[in-house]
């Protein structure tokens, strides 16, 4: 059995009281009771969070008024100035050939209510996922891998059936790397257990109003991507070369905005959890929020054209800077085995995946059905988005864990982690992974 204090209000506000829970855990479940503080121990509490919490706010401002190659407002304004343009295409494009579509003998009804919908389905399919990996992180990890490369397979097969060159590769390409992930899913299985214990730790107590940043991400991404398709259907009713080049100009800022959004919500949740994880309190999702638009833009915008954001919002620096810092700490407390053999990237990876694969299955059979010349480009669109929808819900859980490696690398001796990490460091060691 495990027992934690856990601060939910450190009290600094003179019209809040602080607020402690005991936390304990035993037998893979968790019970929480509220107690209550001496003025002397909130006194404390109160300096501790405050230092932590000014700590990452200096190092925030420092990183972007820091002298860079790159101005800190540089990125943001080509980051709105490309939106800006964007929606100038897609409307033309739109205006466009909505216009000309009968001299093209292009049919919108059977291309449009396909798209739409598996892009209505995204959002379904990503917020019920992430509800599952919070409920139920078990079945979450284990679905994942072994459902992933079942709809790979489904969606290679549908586009086998489809019949163009073009289908006829892609789909090969599918069903190869159906038996790719089997196979890797073969291999990691030893891992399962370890994966599932790290996430329900550090998912278990998600910050608050998560689930509402979580919906207004998905409804936003599914408004913008559906405003893009209106512009890609636009542009394949003419069809001509400059046509394709702008339908991947489109694609290329759908997935560099999907990529900010996601990396967004990831860096502030990472910000709060590393704190609690860090010295036990709670930050305000909206603070945190504001703070990360504020401060660290500038980093997400270019992380977002590059790697993925893992650490910015844990240290508040730049990603460079951030991923040198964090694996300086991983290196110190020799973490660095661990976290290579962690399967919380995979199990994203493969979520966006089988969401992808779900939107295609229900976008590419339907347009099969009604269209099949144009069942390839709608399975291929409806992929994309169904990928990083899911991308997109899936990264406050990574968040969470990324921050829990960070605060325990930083102070493994902190009565706030349970013997997780500690047995799997002698796991690997033993068997000389």
């Amino acid at each position: 059995m495990l027992l934690c204090v856990r601060l939910v209000n450190c009290g600094c506000q003179e019209s809040e009281k602080p607020r402690v829970y005991l936390t304990w855990r035993f037998n893979h479940g968790y019970q929480r009771k509220e107690i209550m503080v001496p003025a002397l121990f909130q006194l404390l509490i109160c300096r501790t969070c405050m230092f932590k919490f000014k700590k990452v706010q200096e190092s925030s401002i420092q990183d972007c008024n820091g002298g860079g190659a790159i101005r800190p407002g540089a990125l943001p304004s080509l980051f709105f100035v490309h939106i800006v343009l964007t929606a100038i295409l897609v409307i033309f494009l739109t205006i466009r050939g909505l216009l000309s579509v009968r001299s093209h003998h292009f049919h919108p009804k059977k291309w449009y209510p396909p798209l739409l919908t598996a892009t209505a389905c995204s959002g379904i399919v990503a917020f019920t996922w992430q509800w599952i990996t919070l409920c139920y992180p078990s079945r979450a990890i284990r679905s994942a891998f072994w459902l992933s490369p079942l709809l790979t397979c489904a969606v290679g097969i549908l586009l086998v059936l489809i019949g163009s060159a073009a289908s006829l590769a892609i789909g090969s390409i599918a069903l190869v790397f159906a038996l790719i992930q089997s196979l890797y899913a073969c291999w990691v299985n030893p891992r399962f257990n370890y994966a599932i214990e790290v996430l329900s730790v550090s998912t278990a107590f998600p910050p608050a109003k998560t689930t509402v940043l979580v919906i207004i991400w998905i409804l936003t991404s599914i408004i913008y991507s559906s405003f893009l398709v209106s512009g890609i259907g636009g542009a394949t009713i003419t069809g001509t070369g400059i046509d394709i080049l702008f339908i991947l100009l489109i694609l290329l800022s759908l997935i560099w905005s999907m990529q900010v959004m996601k990396n967004t919500l990831q860096v502030t949740v990472a910000r709060i959890k590393y704190l609690n994880f860090a010295c036990g309190a709670d930050m305000d999702t909206r603070v945190a929020l504001i703070d990360t638009i504020k401060h660290l833009m500038s980093s997400i915008f270019l992380g977002s054209t590059l790697v993925p954001i893992l650490t910015v919002g844990v240290y508040s620096k730049g990603f460079v800077q951030a991923s040198k810092d964090t694996w300086e700490t991983f290196r110190r407390v020799r973490l660095e085995s661990l976290i290579d053999s962690d399967l919380t990237g995979s199990f994203c990876f493969l979520s966006g995946i089988a969401g992808g694969a779900i939107c295609t299955l229900v976008g590419g059979t339907w347009t099969l059905a009604v269209h099949k010349s144009y069942a390839t480009e709608v399975s291929i669109y409806a992929f994309l988005i169904g990928y990083l929808m899911c991308r997109i819900a899936m990264a406050w859980p990574q968040a969470c864990v990324s921050a829990y490696y960070v605060a325990y690398a930083e102070n493994p001796q902190s009565l706030r982690f349970d013997p997780t990490i500690p047995v799997r460091i002698q796991e690997l060691q033993r068997y000389g992974a």
